[in-house]
This record gives C-alpha cells, structure tokens and sequence, in this order.
C-alpha cells in the first residue's frame, strides 16, 4: 500500500483554558504537539470558527485545524475548511479522546459510528462516517468505581476533568507516539502505519488489547458543555 492521501488532520477539544487539561482535550494536545515538532504555527480563523496551521510532515503539506466551536459543533468548523480545500472526508483525520481505550493507548481507525462521542457525532453529521480516527485512549470511569448511579453523569465528569498526574503523562505519551508514527502514516499509508502500531502496542502490554465495546460499554453519550 502506498503513502496516504491525508490532507486535513484535527483535533477535537473544547475551547478555554479550564478545559485545556481535561482528558476530553486529548485532541487538542494531540494536534498542539504535532504543530510544536514540525514547526507549525496556529492563527485564529474566524471564518472557519477554529485555529489553522500548516505543518510539512515528511514530504507533504498538511493543514492541522481545531475547532473552536464547542466539541457537540465540531462538525461544522471542519466541513467549512475541507469545502475551502477541497479534502475529501476520506483525506481527513480526527484525533479525539477515547474512553473504550486503556489510558494511554493509541489506536488508528478508519470509518465506524460515533460510539457517544459528541465531536465524533457532530462531525459524521457532517461529512460523513468514512474518515481516519486517531484514538487516543483515556479510560472509562467504569474502571475506577463499581458505584451505583448513571453512567451518564460519570463519563460527563471523567472526560470533563484533568487526570491524575500519572495518567496524564501516560496520556501524553501516547500523544507523543502518535505525533511520532506520523511521518510514517503520510509515507506509507495509515493502514501499515496502523498495523505497526497495533502490533507494537500488543508486545508492549504481552496481550492484544481488546476493541472498543462500543455505544453498549458507553453507556449514554458524554454531552459538552451546553453552549448556544
């Protein structure tokens, strides 16, 4: 398989410095390290609600955009820059928090549901299903408490929070593995790219690690801030 298509790459994240640190930023942090390796300046744009940059990763000119329109938005802010460029869905890559990953993991998926991510939702409402995911992964509250009480309101509080210090360096490690692989996803294609990754992460930990449960796992979707 030859090298990827990939022209639009995002990060998914809620704008304002209290949620900067919060896991559902995992996007943004994803997005802001790739920027600071290649050099890549963001700039607000106004017209597209977001902040845009173009970064050279490997031999390729790529633009990296976070939308700044609350997570249950995102999905207009990138239709708006992929109609400008004209990037096929399939030419576009999503970076978002997963909590059906262990913390600090790191998956590539192409297509698939929304699985009750609001930025996931929004933007499948937009463009469409058929676009590259990076998963990065910032585990389920389900992990943490055996607690009665609506799973809803846990996973609101769990992505909407910072984690403790040692998860969150175990986050960024997975951030800074991916802005690693990415040279070799624009090189050779997300799909070998992501077969290495997957096959190296499975050495790392002894055992495969287990796919997403999906909406079922989830429980009810995790909701945003509520903006107007």
């Amino acid at each position: 398989m030859g090298a990827s298509t990939l022209r639009l790459l995002v990060g998914l994240g809620n704008p304002g410095p209290e949620y900067e640190r919060t896991r559902h930023n995992a996007g943004f942090w994803f997005l802001d390290a790739l920027a600071r390796v290649h050099g890549a300046q963001f700039r607000a744009e106004k017209r597209w609600q977001g902040d845009l940059a173009r970064a050279r990763v490997g031999d390729r000119e790529l633009e990296l955009f976070k939308p700044m329109t609350w997570m249950n938005r995102s999905g207009q802010a990138i239709r708006a820059v992929a109609d400008f460029y004209k990037i096929a869905p399939a030419d576009i890559l999503v970076a978002h928090d997963e909590i059906d990953l262990a913390v600090g993991t790191v998956r590539l998926k192409f297509g698939g549901g929304a699985g009750g991510h609001n930025g996931l939702r929004d933007t499948i409402a937009h463009i469409g299903d058929e676009f590259w995911r990076l998963r990065l992964g910032v585990g389920h509250p389900r992990d943490k408490t055996q607690e009665a009480g609506p799973m809803h309101e846990e996973v609101i509080d769990h992505v909407l929070r910072r984690a403790p210090r040692e998860e969150e360096e175990a986050i960024l490690r997975c951030v800074a593995e991916a802005v690693e692989l990415m040279p070799r996803v624009i090189e050779q294609g997300p799909q070998k790219a992501m077969n290495r990754l997957h096959r190296k992460q499975a050495d790392a930990s002894g055992k495969a690690e287990p796919e997403s449960a999906g909406d079922e796992a989830r429980g009810k979707k995790a909701d945003e801030p509520k903006q107007d």
